[in-house]
């Protein structure tokens, strides 16, 4: 199955335990804050903390088992020809982002785009959770200074992972046009996903 995360919107999309799912960044700038929820009777979810806890790094490579708050394998990362270093560090945007850096109180926002995206799947979320921000750069270049730059995936780079439990995910195609970690243009754009069942 295919389908499109739209520039500035969300998505959810239910996997099943050994799904495949490849999420291609067609123009090569956009980012993709991702998030993965338990579906299997249990609550948690993918928690970035806990991933560099286990691995031991703060950004993932292919063969990277990414694990819930729980410490249960929720997602696998099978290939990545993106050039990686998806950021793991920065929260999603909000309104209260965007108001702060004097954007107004109504800009799109991946914030809100996961909670109307769990709200349509009938689920809900009291906190934002850390999103995983696929094809976003924003290494640590001293130890502790973060550097924001722009996204270096090549036009049709993609992350391919697959589900270790039965999860739904979720997706925002970013619209921030106020840091360059989405392009630096201001333009969202659309994100491809292709969902091969187990």
């Amino acid at each position: 199955m295919k389908a499109t995360v739209p520039a500035a919107r969300g998505y959810a999309l239910g996997m099943t335990k050994g799904d495949r799912l490849r999420i291609t960044n067609t123009t090569g700038t956009q980012v993709l804050d991702t998030w993965a929820f338990a579906t299997d009777g249990q609550d948690d979810l993918l928690s970035m903390e806990h991933c560099r806890e286990v691995l031991q790094k703060i950004t993932f490579d292919t063969g990277d088992i990414l694990v819930t708050n729980l410490y249960r394998p929720i997602l696998e990362i099978l290939d990545d020809t993106s050039g990686g270093g998806h950021d793991t560090l920065i929260a999603a945007c909000s309104a209260a982002m965007y108001a702060r850096s004097g954007a107004g109180n109504d800009h799109p926002n991946c914030a809100a785009n996961l909670a109307t995206a769990l709200a349509g799947e009938g689920r809900s979320c009291a906190v934002t959770p850390a999103p995983w921000n696929l094809f976003m750069l924003a290494p640590v270049r001293d130890g502790r200074t973060i550097d924001y730059i722009r996204p270096t995936c090549p036009p049709g780079g993609y992350v391919e992972v697959k589900a270790m439990m039965d999860c739904l995910m979720v997706f925002s195609a970013c619209p921030d046009d106020v840091y360059p970690t989405n392009g630096g243009d201001g333009s969202p754009c659309d994100v491809h996903l292709e969902h091969i069942s187990a």
